[in-house]
Parts: structure tokens; sequence; C-alpha cells
């Protein structure tokens, strides 16, 4: 693939966007309308701090999940023109989100060192053409077991609500897309610059990539980051596999600490808590599926059809059996 003259990034934040097939709208428009409103004051949308463009092998439409199309604004140039290249992703069922010459412009991108975002699924395509091995990568916990079962020998986490790891980045989607956006226009281009953005965009704050993913697997009310981000991680283990004093290192306590703090917030221990996590997916199962309760047991890590059934019973009042019946009725 040829490109035009190489020239290195002005004083301007310049980014590239590349659009998946069925890509996120909401996801995109956060994350250029956070560059837009941080590159001119009072809203009067001047490319004066910052640049965009929409990328693409042809000037034929996009189509978004939603059914907008978005017209590139440039062919493929040198990626070095670049600081940031952001692919955005969408629907998962699309075998080509991206033509062939796109994925050779992304690897010439990272084998010019340009820095690589995937947002929403974006990070789906950046691993399947081999740009996320060496790279720790943030998924929406909607997806996380999905990229898991896809790339087995890759790092990633569905905690976080984004992720910055040296020449690749990474974000769960939705509103996490401004966000990261206002991350990387602080570190460019300022603080106020990135404060403004997110005011007139009606965002009171810019939430950092230590936040906690807003999503509870039991309803447990609790405003604790290291109660939700422990609850996740139960969640992302439902086969039972995670022991207590490494979800407790997870979060930096020790065993004794984070069974303090569980009691103190939710009335319980860690172990129980766990077992209530992987007895409601197993109840989800069972009521979704004709799946052996054998097997359901299994995979949400008791050790036999008896123990599950007991403790089933123990938590629900009744049986796998009894309702699985109950809902033939």
């Amino acid at each position: 693939m040829k490109y035009s003259d190489t020239s290195a990034p002005g004083e301007r934040l310049k980014i590239g966007f590349v659009l998946s097939k069925s890509f996120t709208l909401s996801a995109f428009s956060l994350f250029v309308d956070t560059l837009r409103l941080a590159s001119d004051e009072f809203d009067r949308s001047g490319r004066v701090l910052a640049d965009w463009e929409v990328l693409g092998s042809t000037r034929h439409l996009i189509m978004s999940s939603c059914g907008v199309k978005v017209a590139p604004t440039s062919d493929f140039v040198d990626p070095s023109q670049f600081h940031y290249i952001v692919v955005v992703g969408g629907l998962l069922n699309s075998e080509t989100p991206i033509d062939q010459e796109t994925v050779s412009f992304l690897k010439a991108a990272a084998t010019k060192n340009v820095r690589l975002i995937g947002v929403c699924t974006g990070s789906f395509i950046l691993a399947e053409i081999g740009l996320m091995k060496q790279h720790q990568t943030c998924v929406s916990w909607l997806h996380y077991q999905a990229f898991r079962d896809r790339f087995p020998d890759h790092q990633v986490r569905s905690d976080r609500i984004f992720n910055l790891d040296r020449t690749r980045g990474s974000c769960a989607g939705g509103s996490s897309a401004a966000d990261m956006a206002a991350s990387i226009v602080q570190r460019h281009i300022g603080h106020d610059a990135a404060r403004n953005a997110l005011e007139v965009l009606q965002i009171e704050r810019a939430r950092t990539a230590l936040e906690i993913q807003p999503r509870r697997p039991l309803e447990i009310a609790s405003e604790d980051a290291r109660i939700r981000a422990v609850l996740i991680m139960m969640d992302r283990h439902i086969e039972g596999t995670i022991t207590i004093p490494e979800l407790a290192r997870s979060v930096g306590l020790s065993r004794r600490q984070l069974e303090r703090l569980f009691l103190s917030e939710t009335n319980s221990t860690p172990a129980l808590v766990y077992r209530r996590v992987r007895l409601e997916r197993a109840k989800q199962v069972l009521l979704q599926s004709k799946a052996p309760l054998i097997e359901i047991a299994l995979d949400t890590g008791f050790e036999n059809a008896s123990h599950f059934s007991r403790a089933f019973k123990q938590t629900f009042g009744q049986t796998p059996t009894q309702l699985r019946a109950s809902m033939a009725d």
C-alpha cells in the first residue's frame, strides 16, 4: 500500500477514525464530539487545537448498527500523520468488519508506532489482526466471555471503563468513549479543554481509567469501588476457579481486610457472595436452556449435581428440578 508524503504530527492533536461495518454510532459520536468541543471555544467547532478524519479504503457510506450511515472524509494516508488511530467496532456478527486494505493500513500504523485504540468492539478487530497480543485489552462485561473465547492467549479485563497500555488503547464503549477521548485531550491539549468539552456534553465529570464499569452481578448497593471490582471478578470466574485471597489481592487487600469490607458493606462474606453469584448464573442457564443439571453444576463451580441441588434449594427454596418443572406447567 502506498501513502502520500509523510508529515509528522503538528501541534494540533490529530486523530484518524476507522469505522467497521455496523459500528456503534454513539461511541463514535461521543469520541469525536469530545474532540470537537475541546478543539475550540464557545462551541464554534473550529479545528484549532485538534483535527480528525474518518478514513476509508473507499468513499462509500459506512452503515452503523442503528442504520445511520457515515461517509469517510479521507482516503488512507501515511498513518504517522496521526497521533492516534481509533477503530470503532460494533456488532460482532460480521465476519469481515473491515476490508483487507484497512487491515494493511492498521498494520502499517502499528509498524510506525502510531497509537491504536479499539472503541467498543474495535478491540476485537485489532486483536483479530494480531495487534493486541502484547497489550492488555479492556472490553465491556457484555463482551468479556466472547473475547476470552476468541482470543484465549490475550490479556483482557472487563472491570475498568477504558485502558491505555503503551501504544494501544481500548474501551468498553458507550459513554466511556467520551471519558477516553477526554483523557487523551487532557494529555495533549489540557485539563480545561477536556473539562469544557464534557460540560457542553452535559457530562458531569471525566472518569479516569481506574473507574469501575457500572454493572453489578448482584443487586448489592455499595459505592465502594473495591466491592464492585470484586463482584465483576467473581462474575468473570463463574466456574469458581478464583480463590478469595486472589480476589483480595486483585483490589490490593489481604483476605482478612476483604472479609471485613464485605461484612461492613454487604452483611455477608466474600465466599457466600461468590456462591450466590454462581447460583444466580446457574439459575439463569437453567431457565434459558435445556442443559443437563450436571453440566450446569460443573460450569458454575459445583463438584456434582447433588451438591448443586442442595445449595440451590438452600438459596432459592426449591431444587433446580422443581424450578424447571414449575416453568413447564
